[in-house]
């Protein structure tokens, strides 16, 4: 499609859960819901479409060893994309990915800046590695370079102990988390164990990574304050894998990480049950393929959520909660189209009939 052309989509246009047009149009580049003057030149899509894909816990310009060049995270943002991708929460990357901002034909992308971790308790070469007195500065730093998120590692494994440990004091994620937002930036962290939940709650912040370790103790206190968890099922299904690993040396680690994997379905189910916010992420970029957002919400079907429940959980709900439009009027017209309802099954996210970026077919 040429830029001043007209795209009209005809089916069932999935503005939300309830809310089901019947067609929309694309003109300049953006959503209208009302018949335009050059209708009749229009090329014509048919299907069911959604808003624009997201993948709230995504790492663009990072593979398992630590940042990536150029062409790498090219790739990574074009394998997203074609998997109906086009809105990244991108949750931690040592790498420069702004002049992705520039491209027409690549996902947006949500930056929460570089990790940040206690000294030699992350993944090498990935984050910031500081100790309790710097955290308040590193906060500030990465909050000025991201886009309204920053991100911690709020446990690791203690080679002290052989076991998952919290890696930062009450009052440093205290002090951390209010400078943050002192600066209009939402705070999330990485957390696999039960011990470091409730203190980063009770520090106020917004969302938790992963949250294996949530129990009916903390599950409470997430819906009493709102807080989000971002489950990233496909990669907790590495759990068993990494455990078989490590079991040699750390045999505490390896068994505790087999139970979190063990009940990693009622976790997500009881939290969504007690009302905590559940967003999908993928955790691409690390040690996993991107292009797998399709299979992270199929996984929150399994884990009990129904299917329009998962779908919110990477459309129109996770939308909200980033603060992206949809597909209202107006709006950027960033879509996806399917050949049949995903409500009746999501599994039909993993095949896109077409892909819709800032008005262009892209895929």
């Amino acid at each position: 499609m040429s830029e001043g052309a007209v795209l009209h989509l005809k089916g069932r246009v999935l503005v939300g859960p309830d809310d089901v047009r019947d067609e929309l149009w694309v003109v300049g580049g953006r959503v209208t819901f009302d018949r335009p003057a050059m209708a009749r030149d229009a090329t014509t899509v048919t299907g069911w479409a959604l808003p624009g894909l997201v993948d709230a816990h995504c790492h663009v310009g990072l593979d398992a060893h630590g940042p990536v060049d150029a062409p790498t995270s090219e790739k990574q943002a074009l394998t997203d994309r074609d998997a109906g991708t086009l809105l990244i929460r991108d949750a931690g990357s040592p790498s420069d990915t702004r002049w992705i901002d520039d491209r027409e034909d690549l996902p947006r992308i949500i930056r929460a800046g570089r990790h940040i971790a206690r000294t030699k308790r992350y993944i090498r070469n990935y984050a910031h590695e500081i100790e309790p007195e710097d955290l308040v500065a590193y906060v500030a730093q990465e909050a000025r370079r991201g886009d309204g998120w920053v991100k911690l590692v709020g446990d690791w494994i203690d080679r002290s102990t052989g076991d998952l440990e919290a890696c930062w004091p009450r009052g440093a994620v205290e002090a951390a988390i209010a400078e943050a937002h002192r600066l209009g930036a939402r705070v999330t962290a990485h957390c696999f164990a039960e011990d470091s939940l409730a203190p980063l709650v009770e520090a106020g912040i917004d969302c938790i990574e992963h949250a294996t370790g949530l129990t009916e103790e903390t599950i409470p206190l997430f819906a009493e304050r709102g807080v989000a968890i971002v489950p990233t099922l496909v990669n907790i299904a590495t759990f068993p894998r990494l455990a078989d690993g490590g079991a040699g040396k750390f045999p505490r680690w390896a068994d505790h990480m087999r139970r979190l994997h063990a009940r990693r379905y009622d976790t997500v189910r009881a939290a969504y049950d007690a009302g905590v916010p559940v967003f999908a992420g993928t955790d691409a970029g690390g040690s996993l393929a991107h292009g797998l957002v399709a299979e992270e919400v199929a996984e929150l079907t399994k884990a009990g959520l129904s299917a329009v429940a998962a779908l919110s959980a990477t459309t129109w709900g996770a939308r909200d909660w980033l603060g992206r439009p949809g597909l209202t009027e107006g709006a950027p017209a960033d879509l996806v189209v399917y050949g049949s309802d995903p409500r009746e099954d999501v599994r039909v996210l993993a095949a896109p009939r077409r892909v819709v970026l800032r008005g262009q077919v892209v895929g």
